[in-house]
């Protein structure tokens, strides 16, 4: 596997956002207060959906700014490690690595706590995106914790159109944090900002509540986020498996069951694993059956996810997977 990310021929995908490192309790079940310790884990999900990526044979890149510090030098050691290509990542010597505390509900479900103050990743200017990079991108996939403040937001906005023009496939997650927004309203607000622009739009059943106000996870609630560019919307049902919605047919894929440990990470998987399909074939997702059959994938990917603690260390291989797909 080359340092660069030049792990096959496949397309780049590149990816755009935050990392961080979360810090996940040693017990689950128990309050940020009760927790004994915390296990350290990279994670922010853009950079999972690289790694993603990258764990399943496909090329990816991440975009973003960490700290100029140890948690930042390790997390981008860990891009590198994992095949990501690293040309885009900035550091800044004014502000440190973000950092985020997750508690793990006995029901598997996360509450965080962020420390941002600012992160450096908030830090990222318009003039300092790898423009070439961006460029070279086949698939560009990036979230919304990127546009709560400046100078990131413009930053964002900047890469996605460059990103456009350059004819990527634009993908979108909005990956709601409510804790970092200042209200709900303006997280509401600025999700749809830039809503009409991506090509592919995955969100979970959570998410589909929030920006629809309606407590409906049906086809209607969710055709009711369409939008003339769109081609394909997901939603992510947890152990319910996903739904999806093209211009020509509708339907939804099964989950696989597995003992969940930790669903952090899984939705990112799926996204990697989907883009990964994707990439080199957009006619896929036109057509229903193939469809299906990357979206069972992806499905599997997610799965596997929440097998163990963390996001990028229980990101799967490719081997991983088919052996989920092909059991019994």
């Amino acid at each position: 596997m080359a340092s660069n990310g030049a792990v096959s021929d496949s397309g780049l995908i590149v990816s755009f956002g935050e990392m961080l490192i979360d810090f996940v309790p040693t017990e689950s079940g128990v309050s940020l207060a009760e927790a004994p310790g915390f296990l350290k884990a990279p994670g922010g999900a853009p950079a999972n959906v690289a790694i993603a990526v990258t764990r399943l044979g496909g090329k990816a890149a991440f975009v973003g700014k960490l700290g100029d510090d140890e948690f930042g030098h390790m997390l981008a050691g860990i891009l590198k490690e994992n095949g990501v290509n690293g040309d885009g990542i900035n550091f800044d010597q004014g502000a440190r690595t973000a950092l985020a505390f997750v508690t793990l509900r006995a029901d598997g479900d996360r509450e965080f706590m962020f420390y941002r103050n600012p992160s450096a990743d908030m830090l990222l200017k318009p003039e300092e995106l790898n423009l070439e990079l961006i460029k070279s991108a086949k698939a560009f996939h990036y979230g919304s914790i990127s546009l709560i403040v400046e100078p990131c937001r413009s930053a964002h906005l900047k890469a996605m159109e460059v990103a456009k023009e350059a004819g990527a496939l634009l993908s979108y997650d909005p990956n709601l944090r409510l804790p970092l927004w200042p209200s709900a309203e303006e997280a509401r607000v600025q999700i749809k900002s830039i809503w009409d622009k991506a090509e592919v739009i995955k969100v979970s059943d959570v998410e589909l509540e929030f920006l629809t106000g309606s407590d409906k996870i049906d086809d209607e609630s969710a055709l009711s986020l369409w939008h003339p560019n769109l081609k394909l919307l997901l939603v992510t049902l947890g152990e319910k498996g996903c739904r999806y919605y093209t211009k020509h047919f509708k339907g939804s894929v099964d989950a696989f069951h597995v003992k969940t440990v930790d669903t952090t990470g899984a939705g990112d998987s799926f996204v990697g694993a989907l883009l990964t399909k994707v990439v080199d074939d957009h006619s896929i997702l036109e057509d229903e059956g193939r469809l299906r059959e990357v979206l069972k994938f992806a499905n599997a990917c997610g799965a596997i996810t929440t097998t163990k603690k963390g996001a990028i260390p229980a990101l799967p291989t490719e081997t991983e997977v088919l052996s989920l797909l092909n059991a019994p």
